[in-house]
């Protein structure tokens, strides 16, 4: 018996060692500037491989599939790869986590693996593979309207990538993102990037506006703009040619920056500045405008202080009327309708006073004022209201207000036989005996579940033993259920070409062996369009699907705009979707 037992061990431990999956690298220590390559290698046709994340590395090419099989001396062996290039982002120890395949129903993982990178390091350049330098091409500008502003006076910075033509750019990253220390800011929305064309250091570039931000410098003296960093990923062409001639571009990463810009703001001129001045810079209009001005008892107006124009509209504060005691005003109601794009803010803002007369009688509210710094002219300037007069036409006079709070004003006055009413009528109690639970329907319905379960639970069971044995069906199940993920993952990431092209690929090849019933290894051009056009599917429609799948390769590392990878997931579905009606 001892001797089955480690029998069945040994071959139990045999047959998992057959199987293997891992993660090779082209080295463990590497340089800043230089590349890594990673190799997932599985001995056997796994699917539904899952990259690991790569934090700290950026991914310059891949994931590129290799599947090779051979037959030595009656044994076979068979190998599937899949290979990265990356490109570190940071020195020190990063490591590179797991990746999983599925095998029949199991997940592998591989082993996690610490790569060390140091400073960059000299490298030695084939002098048959010159190319074209990012640094002379390339350029990150912030261009500021005006240097030395009044303190909330508006000024403008606008981000714009210059670029050659020799070059081309298919992505950035902001790395730092500039800081406005003692300016108002407020980012101006660009809804879509569009290329132009202008003159930089004397030659024709193309530009891209990538940022514009209106700022209010709010204190005098030397003000610093910290810069915006970006991370960009270019292709530069070499002096070699590919076999059909064409020129071979490498894909290539570089990091720009605009630069520390310095503000010097000048403080608002003392000479001149009225009391009453609050900050106001810019050019303005003040009123202060009643809802009416003749009042029956029991009345309010609204008076409406506002100021509109150009300046900085929401950094000062409005002035208070001042009304006699006779009237009651309220706090006001605060309303902005302002507007900012590259000239600065515009618009309108204003307070809202609710007034309530007590007496009748004239009452007069003051001229108000209000002071702001005009840039035009460099001088304070005021604006003073007129004087409105209220008229109360009825209602007590102040002279009968001590008459006005006697017991016989039923305005304030509660009847006795309403003094209680807020006081509920009918309650809610609950009694505070509970009934027992023995021998309740409670009781009774849990003593009898289990009982009543046990027909569902073996019918559940027979169902699902016959499920299981159905291995074919299952596995067309998963793979239309993958189909349908990855699709549908393919979707998600519309915006971003690289894992858009991937999930395509796999809801492709998922589909088909859903469809045909085949396996990664029997995905060869020939086998699929035999298959496809035996199963009655058109042939055209077998080409387009046989074509997209071969370019989604092609497509990740090709130049490609947001409206060819639509088309392409537009491609995919009407295949997918006329596959379907034809395969019979």
């Amino acid at each position: 018996m001892k001797r089955i037992v480690i029998l069945l061990f040994l071959i139990t431990q045999s047959l998992l060692a057959q199987i293997q999956f891992e993660a090779k690298v082209s080295k463990t220590t590497l340089g800043l500037n230089e590349r890594l390559r990673v190799d997932f290698v599985m001995n056997m046709d796994g699917d539904n491989f899952n990259q690991p994340s790569f934090e700290g590395f950026k991914v310059i090419a891949g994931p590129s599939q290799q599947v090779s099989q051979s037959w030595v001396n009656g044994k076979s062996s068979f190998e599937k790869i899949y290979s990265y290039y990356l490109l570190p982002m940071q020195k020190g120890t990063i490591t590179i986590k797991q990746a999983t395949i599925e095998y029949n129903n199991q997940i592998y993982k591989t082993i996690p693996i610490k790569i060390t990178v140091t400073n960059a390091v000299q490298q030695e350049r084939d002098p048959n593979d010159t190319q074209i330098s990012a640094d002379d091409n390339l350029y990150l500008v912030a261009d500021i309207s005006k240097g030395n502003p009044y303190i909330n006076e508006p000024i403008t910075v606008v981000y714009k990538l210059y670029f050659s033509y020799n070059i081309g750019i298919s992505n950035w990253r902001e790395l730092d993102k500039p800081k406005y220390n003692d300016f108002w800011s407020q980012n101006i929305d660009i809804k879509q990037l569009v290329g132009e064309e202008g003159m930089f250091k004397g030659e024709k570039y193309r530009f891209v506006v990538l940022r514009k931000t209106v700022l209010y410098p709010q204190k005098s003296g030397k003000l610093v703009i910290e810069p915006l960093s970006l991370d960009i990923d270019v292709q530069l062409p070499t002096n070699r040619r590919d076999m059909f001639g064409r020129v071979v571009v490498n894909n290539a990463n570089k990091r720009v920056s605009a630069g520390a810009k310095t503000i010097a703001v000048k403080a608002l001129p003392e000479a001149g500045k009225p009391a009453d001045f609050s900050g106001a810079v810019g050019k303005f209009d003040f009123r202060v405008t009643p809802s009416k001005t003749n009042l029956k008892n029991g009345e309010s107006l609204d008076l409406i202080v506002s100021v509109s124009g150009n300046g900085n509209m929401k950094l000062f504060n409005l002035p208070k009327p001042v009304v006699p005691n006779s009237l009651e005003m309220y706090d006001p109601v605060h309303d902005e309708k302002v507007n900012t794009n590259l000239a600065g803010m515009s618009g309108k803002i204003s307070d809202k006073y609710t007034i309530i007369p007590q007496f009748k009688g004239n009452y007069p509210i003051k001229p108000m004022q209000f002071s702001y710094f005009d840039l035009g002219s460099g001088t304070y300037k005021t604006i003073t209201s007129k004087e409105i007069m209220i008229n109360v036409m009825d209602g007590p006079s102040a002279n009968d207000q001590v008459a006005s709070t006697a017991p016989t004003n039923t305005k304030n006055y509660i009847s006795s036989n309403e003094q209680f009413k807020y006081i509920k009528l009918k309650t809610d109690l609950i009694s505070m005996k509970e009934e027992d639970f023995f021998g309740s329907k409670m009781f009774y319905g849990l003593l009898l579940l289990p009982f009543m379960m046990v027909p569902l639970i073996v019918l559940f069971k027979k169902k699902k033993e016959a499920l299981d044995k159905d291995v074919f069906g299952n596995r067309i199940k998963m793979n239309n259920r993958l189909a349908k993920k990855y699709l549908s993952e393919a979707k998600k990431q519309i915006n971003n070409k690289e894992p858009f092209y991937v999930a395509l690929e796999k809801a492709m090849h998922n589909f088909l062996k859903a469809k045909l019933h085949i396996e990664t290894s029997d995905m060869t051009k020939s086998n699929i369009q035999e298959l496809l056009l035996s199963k009655n599917a058109g042939s055209q429609t077998v080409i387009d699907f046989i074509t997209l799948t071969e370019n989604c390769e092609l497509a990740r590392f090709a130049q490609s705009s947001s409206a060819d990878i639509q088309k392409d997931f537009d491609k995919a579905v009407l295949i997918i979707s006329d596959l379907e009606k034809q395969i019979s």
